[in-house]
């Protein structure tokens, strides 16, 4: 979550202050506390990631350098899941929130009962479930995320969010959030940097929860969005069953455009679906930060690939191909393992 900026933030002008017993002069830039002077990020162990982080912030932020970019031209994009909090439970977020909502919807729906792919999930089937095709997931979708006002599915999402636990830590959902991937952004609109959410995950969804979990405001969710209809009579906004956003591998970088007219600057995600995304940064021009998210550290998260003889997944997987496309572009790899002190705020 954004921290609040420090009334005495420091200006543009460099301070001296003492260190122990000796002086230190030190310039700081604006936004950045002199605890956050000396380490950033210090969830983040030292490592090719976290200078990536802190050289293309001293790049574009610093005036009179080559790569300097001004303030409102500074885009930082970030996937959702398996890149700024848990993806495996063993499913999606969403695609439990959407699960537990048809449950929740059925007494409304007598005829589910008897009818697919709602008789399964109301029967608590979760080997049919399990076997679920693409249409039978959005007939799903489509019940529980459309038909409904827009200020209704948000409550509906905000109770969710509040009341249900993974099933591995029993903690909420937003519990599950990345320390590391909270300290970036922060560290990132300290410095004058605009973050987005970027995610293949509904946009009416992440919009719901995200100003509180990452400091982000609804505006600045790019998700797959489903269509709009406005009522004169009411003044109330309906979401309505029409795909309008296909917020995934190209659709990401088209959207982004869409969204904010600019290739990011910087860029974070952990799959194939995400690589239109760091390329379209990467073909920004200037300095640029492209990083993947490797899942790589069983004990304290997950352990998924198959990059690199990881467990394959169905869910976030991490594929050779994207491991060594990484590698040959010049993208940085995050090792949950190598990289990250901690990897949520209570451990």
């Amino acid at each position: 979550m954004e921290a609040e900026r420090d009334p005495r933030a420091l200006t543009r002008r460099s301070m001296l202050f003492a260190a122990g017993a000796a002086s230190l002069a030190t310039v700081l830039r604006p936004g950045i506390t002199l605890a956050q002077a000396n380490d950033p990020l210090p969830s983040w162990n030292d490592g090719a990631a976290k200078r990536a982080i802190i050289d293309l912030v001293v790049a574009t932020t610093t005036h009179g350098s080559p790569n300097f970019v001004a303030e409102g031209e500074r885009i930082a994009t970030f996937d959702q899941d398996g890149t700024t909090w848990v993806e495996h439970d063993p499913v999606y977020s969403e695609v439990l929130f959407s699960l537990d909502r048809v449950v929740e919807l059925a007494h409304e729906h007598p005829e589910w009962k008897t009818s697919e792919p709602f008789d399964a999930v109301i029967g608590g089937n979760k080997s049919a479930i399990a076997s679920f095709a693409k249409a039978q997931w959005e007939k799903i979708i489509v019940a529980t995320h459309t038909g409904v006002s827009v200020s209704d599915f948000n409550s509906a999402v905000k109770a969710w969010i509040t009341s249900a636990k993974d099933r591995r830590w029993q903690r909420p959902y937003t519990d599950l959030i990345y320390l590391p991937m909270l300290e970036a952004m922060s560290y990132l609109r300290a410095n004058g940097y605009r973050t987005y959410i970027v995610t293949g995950g509904t946009q009416a969804f992440v919009r719901a929860y995200a100003e509180k979990a990452y400091g982000i405001p609804p505006q600045d969710i790019i998700g797959t969005a489903v269509g709009t209809q406005f009522n004169g009579a009411n003044g109330r906004m309906t979401l309505a069953p029409k795909l309008v956003l296909n917020n995934n591998f190209s659709g990401k970088a088209e959207d982004i455009y869409l969204f904010t007219g600019r290739a990011p600057k910087i860029a974070f995600g952990n799959t194939e679906g995400d690589a239109a995304m760091l390329e379209y940064t990467q073909a920004g021009g200037g300095a640029s930060a492209m990083l993947l998210v490797l899942h790589d550290d069983a004990a304290r998260e997950f352990a998924y690939g198959p990059a690199e003889g990881l467990p394959d997944s169905k869910i976030g997987a991490f594929s050779q191909a994207l491991y060594d496309k990484a590698k040959a572009s010049g993208w940085q790899l995050i090792s949950m393992k190598d990289d990250w002190k901690r990897i949520f705020s209570w451990q």
